[in-house]
């Protein structure tokens, strides 16, 4: 399935060019009081979701997808992991590059590790992109984004794709500097997440996807997630061994190079093979 959620936190199926609107599927989600759990509760629930979708699908109503206001597609994640550096064309275009490595250490992943952005930066690819620090390079990051279906850790990477709810095109937005990562990557709207989530069933093999992002017409990134040097059971493996994985976390899997400046009045295109394409528009804060 292609699952979205849209306009007034709706939950829509995407088929063609039509959003049914079943969010009265919702219903089999449990209901929580404070505290509220860690985790993504239409995430954790998704098998049970998907079987009333197809239940009550053929009665929902329809609204076009073209206007549609689409959300991201996870509302809680508890965490968004993200990888650094993990195409090989890409570390060697920011090791080339001063005003991408700004004089820091730059080691491959296997040694720099993950790092954490924060929740608070997720928006959904209608909401677009606010850049802050205009005086310094914002630059895109088209990636493939993993949604974590279980709770798990220290995953084998033989098991690894059983922890996987499916995946999103994700969007890491970064103001360049000597700032840690997680600080310069956090802003509001800096993490998009979109358009919709292709669950795991329908997506079963990421490891040789082409991946491509435009802005305003001109190709700035173009690559096929072969080319990740830790793929997505790897990298799950990678950040359990760390970190417990709950339902709704996202893993940003990198970029490959071509990362560019963007400026107020962009228009990004990001587009996925076997996900799809998402339009971002770019403003100042």
């Amino acid at each position: 399935m292609k699952l979205c959620r849209f306009g007034n936190n709706q939950l829509g199926l995407v088929e063609g060019t039509q959003i049914r609107d079943v969010s009265a599927a919702l219903e089999v989600l449990p209901s929580h009081r404070y505290p509220l759990p860690g985790h993504d509760p239409l995430i954790a629930h998704l098998g049970e979701l998907m079987a009333r979708i197809d239940a009550i699908k053929e009665q929902a109503p329809t609204v076009p997808l073209a206007g549609a206001q689409l959300l991201s597609p996870v509302a809680n994640p508890g965490k968004i992991i993200a990888a650094p550096v993990n195409y090989v064309k890409h570390l060697q275009e920011v090791l080339d590059d001063p005003n991408l490595h700004h004089e820091m250490r730059i080691n491959h992943i296997q040694r720099a590790g993950l790092f954490l952005k924060a929740p608070s930066s997720l928006v959904g690819a209608d909401a677009g992109i606010a850049l802050r620090k205009l005086d310094r390079r914002n630059d895109h990051e088209v990636e493939l984004a993993v949604v974590i279906g279980k709770q798990g850790n220290n995953i084998r990477r033989e098991d690894a794709l059983d922890y996987v709810a499916g995946y999103c095109i994700g969007l890491d937005i970064t103001i360049r500097g000597p700032e840690e990562r997680s600080l310069r990557k956090s802003p509001d709207s800096y993490t998009v997440l979109g358009p919709w989530l292709v669950t795991a069933d329908e997506l079963p093999d990421a490891s040789s996807l082409d991946l491509e992002l435009s802005v305003n017409g001109e190709t700035r990134q173009q690559a096929n997630t072969s080319d990740l040097i830790l793929g997505v059971a790897e990298l799950i493996e990678f950040a359990s061994s760390f970190y417990t994985l709950h339902p709704g976390d996202v893993i940003i899997t990198g970029t490959p190079e071509g990362v560019g400046p963007l400026v107020p009045g962009d228009v990004m295109k990001a587009s996925i093979e076997g996900i799809g394409s998402m339009q971002v528009n770019v403003r100042a804060a």
